[in-house]
């Protein structure tokens, strides 16, 4: 089993050093992912923070960036499904798999390079953050957390956008799937605290599995956009587990029989 385990690994650091050989050989639209969330953390709190509504009267960067934290974490998952998608056109797939190596090498080499992706657009994020005036205001552990709860949702969705990627044909069709991820990113408490919003709205959003990890994030980051007065805000830290937990039992082994099961 060690042995298994040992050689699942090499043969998927082989895989995901390809797609960091990509950076450097590719390294503008690399660039310009880790970046796309700054631009949105700029064009909100610069031009429209000052209308914002914060509660407590705090700058709307304290509630904006960890909102845009867990927006960057659905906004990789175009990034999954793009990749996955071209290699399965290509044919790279299918080589790879006629390869002597481990069965589970692809997926897995696929899962290390977009989650150290992940960590880059974080360290990114974070230095844009502070240099905005961001802060976090509880300890270093509690900081440590949220960012593991970040991350915890971009390997649920990392899943979810392996499996669509391996469903949609073509790189072309995955433009429309895309566009389903931005309404999901804006109906939750990402921009503004959903105690903001029409009441009906605001139950739709604080039930987004991205609010929950927003302000999960926001209450271990000391930050405000706390929720109160609803079951899944008050509890916004349970939903931060539990959500990606479901994402992963769903589309895990979804993503494993297809993988399984496909030949382009």
């Amino acid at each position: 089993m060690t042995a298994r385990l040992g050689w699942a690994l090499a043969d998927g650091w082989t895989i995901a050093r390809r797609d960091l050989v990509h950076w450097r050989m590719q390294p503008g639209p690399v660039i310009f992912a880790w970046f796309f969330p700054v631009l949105m953390l700029l064009m909100f709190g610069a031009l429209l923070g000052g209308a914002m509504v914060v509660p407590g009267g705090d700058s709307y960067y304290e509630l904006l960036v960890p909102g845009i934290f867990a927006l960057a974490m659905l906004f990789g998952l175009e990034g999954t499904m793009t990749a996955v998608t071209t290699d399965a056109a290509k044919g790279v797939t299918d080589r790879f798999r006629s390869l002597p190596m481990s069965s589970v090498a692809v997926v897995l080499g696929r899962c290390i390079a977009d989650m150290l992706d992940s960590v880059v657009t974080l360290a990114v994020l974070v230095a844009s953050g502070l240099a905005l005036g961001w802060r976090w205001h509880g300890s270093f552990g509690a900081a440590l957390g949220a960012f593991g709860l970040l991350l915890l949702l971009r390997f649920a969705l990392l899943w979810a956008g392996i499996y669509i990627g391996l469903v949609v044909k073509n790189a072309q069709s995955i433009v429309a799937v895309q566009v389903l991820v931005w309404p999901v990113g804006f109906l939750s408490s990402a921009f503004v605290a959903t105690a903001t919003m029409p009441d009906w709205l605001g139950a739709v959003a604080q039930w987004n599995p991205l609010s929950s990890t927003a302000t999960a994030a926001r209450s271990l980051f000391g930050n405000p956009g706390a929720v109160a007065g609803s079951w899944i805000g008050e509890h916004a830290l349970l939903g931060a587990i539990v959500w990606p937990l479901v994402l992963i039992a769903i589309f895990l082994p979804l993503s494993a029989i297809r993988f399984r099961n496909t030949s382009r």
